[in-house]
């Protein structure tokens, strides 16, 4: 069965492929952070003045770019948008492409994130404060952007100011790496991780890498899984909350929603991270964080 999860995944993108084009409203505006054609972001922005508080969003695909593209997220972001919230929808090199994987899976959304930081308020988004949205791999990595501050200097994913995360919703996610490159947690299969962190030449290549791994961040962190989701479990979830202790961590599991389900507009997964999302982006605008999510 778990075998199985990889193809079931790309049966379950291509069958939702259709309605990537059947997100509301105008298009998003594609911007670019780096030379490559995968290096860019979409913003999602409201109609009106602004500035708009603003969500960085992450897709998954198991870190492959042929599996999935930031557009498998647009009906979740033209959702977001509908709603009045911008979305930096995030594209990225995956490890089957050119510069992908270590470390530049991770420099690209590191760069994308750090991009709006810096130009956030040309583009009429509030960037304080900012929280980090993703899905299946996108999960992992938006856990990873959270955790990068405490990153150690001698890595190559150092940043010398990255931008702050005030809270991450992960969909499906994938947060524990090592748990992902070894039975039963290897849905993308083990070899998807092992490119991605480069064994091959490091010797400890998940201490830069798995949020499990890094000093766990004072912010909120809500992990979301459909009791269905074949290829990120709740267990997984449950056993990622069980090994770091965070004390900042909420877990939701939705009956009968599967790893799709969980960003797709109208579904459970989707409308309770869609709810918390608004409520938590008008909640830490007057009041300093604390850990937990609103209800």
């Amino acid at each position: 069965m778990i075998r199985r999860a990889l193809p079931l995944l790309l049966l379950s993108l291509g069958a939702i492929a259709g309605c990537r084009a059947a997100a509301a409203g105008a298009r998003p505006e594609r911007i670019a952070y780096g030379a490559d054609p995968l290096q860019h972001v979409d913003l999602w922005r409201p109609e009106g003045k602004g500035p708009f508080p603003v969500v960085l969003m992450i897709h998954g695909g198991c870190w492959r770019t042929h599996v999935a593209t930031a557009d498998i997220m647009d009906r979740a972001a033209a959702d977001l948008r509908a709603h009045g919230i911008a979305v930096w929808n995030i594209e990225y090199r995956g490890i089957d492409r050119p510069g992908g994987g270590y470390p530049g899976t991770f420099r690209d959304v590191a760069a994308a994130a750090d991009l709006l930081a810096r130009e956030g308020a040309r583009y009429r988004l509030r960037t304080a404060p900012v929280m980090a949205i993703g899905h299946s791999a996108g999960g992992h990595l938006a856990l990873w952007l959270a955790a990068r501050p405490d990153i150690a200097p001698t890595s190559p994913l150092h940043g010398p100011a990255p931008l702050p995360i005030a809270a991450v919703v992960s969909l499906g996610g994938l947060p524990d790496l090592e748990a992902a490159a070894a039975p039963p947690g290897d849905t993308c299969r083990a070899e998807s991780v092992l490119q991605l962190v480069d064994t091959e030449h490091r010797r400890d290549p998940f201490a830069d890498t798995s949020p499990a791994r890094l000093p766990q961040p004072t912010i909120p962190i809500l992990l979301i899984n459909g009791i269905g989701d074949g290829i990120a479990p709740p267990d997984a979830a449950e056993a990622y909350a069980a090994r770091v202790g965070n004390a900042g961590i909420r877990r939701i599991v939705v009956p009968g929603d599967g790893h799709m389900d969980e960003i797709a507009p109208g579904s459970a997964s989707w409308t309770t991270a869609r709810n918390i999302v608004m409520k938590r982006m008008s909640f830490v605008e007057s009041v300093k964080i604390d850990r937990k999510m609103p209800e």
